[in-house]
């Protein structure tokens, strides 16, 4: 496996990468993302939906929804929570501050599509129709209990879940092979579900999921709108991902791994090699 200094100089180089990619790709890779988001988030749901014991439904849930983030590792996508980790490029001054925001707005704006199209194609082919509409009062229930919460805890839920996301992409980076990558990114992934932390990409699917089902079959929202969702939960969640991803694990480990780590610097003829292949794409 790779140690941790091994996985933190590959980072800066994974992350010259993606900040060369073109919009164009950056977007569509983005909804690639979001839509394995959201097929995790609707099976983990339908697994959940019948358990009557809240605990153990949970951790169902909570056990089927890393399938999302085993997709987006090896099929090749991107996910604006894992890219919260380009920062450590930023610090070693190998990318522009503006190059990793049009990145995170690209692959957001990706993320959004991808997640609400899943939503989408999930709520108008009857999906919710399952367990006799059980699975549809379970879906509009899980955006309503996003809304319910207060701008100080949606935050520090988000800022605890990208904690564990890149924790997840950082442990993942560190097998070399499949099943090593689709191991340590498990349990990370199944701890932010199972404690209830929010997911900024996560909670664009169950939110418009949950207002598109709500709409279709005629159930009560109480507070639940799109202004609700996106200024009670999606924007305090969205900027806790960032907090918790580029703020703590991003500088933390650069901090103690790369910061005035001697004998770093890649040569000189490779590092140009790197570039000229990242500018390829």
């Amino acid at each position: 496996m790779h140690s941790p200094l091994e996985i933190a100089r590959n980072y800066v180089e994974i992350g010259i990468h993606k900040v060369r990619l073109s919009a164009f790709k950056m977007v569509v890779l983005g909804i690639f993302a979001g839509m394995f988001i959201g097929f995790a988030g609707i099976a983990s749901t339908t697994a959940a939906a019948t358990i009557e014991n809240p605990s153990i439904a949970k951790l169902v849930g909570a056990c089927v929804f890393p399938a999302g983030m085993a997709m987006v590792l090896v099929a090749g996508s991107e996910l604006f929570t894992g890219n919260n980790l380009i920062i450590i490029a930023l610090l070693e001054k190998k990318i522009r501050c503006g190059e990793m925001l049009k990145n995170w707005v690209c692959v957001f704006a990706g993320n959004f599509l991808g997640a609400s199209f899943v939503a989408a194609l999930a709520v108008y082919g009857h999906t919710p129709d399952l367990f006799d509409g059980v699975l549809a009062e379970k879906m509009v229930a899980a955006a309503l209990s996003r809304v319910t919460q207060s701008f100080p805890e949606a935050f520090i839920r988000g800022i605890l879940c990208n904690i564990l996301v890149c924790i997840a992409v950082w442990a993942a980076f560190a097998a070399k092979q499949v099943p090593g990558k689709l191991l340590m990114s498990f349990w990370p992934v199944m701890l932010f579900v199972l404690c209830g932390f929010e997911h900024s990409i996560a909670d664009i699917y169950f939110g418009v999921a949950g207002l598109l089902t709500a709409s279709e079959y005629q159930i009560a929202v109480g507070e639940l709108t799109m202004q609700s969702f996106l200024l009670k939960n999606l924007l305090p969640v969205t900027l806790g991902n960032t907090v918790g991803g580029a703020g703590i694990v991003g500088v933390g480990y650069w901090l103690m791994y790369l910061r005035h780590t001697p004998g770093y610097a890649m040569p000189i003829q490779k590092e140009q090699e790197e570039l000229d292949i990242a500018e390829e794409y």
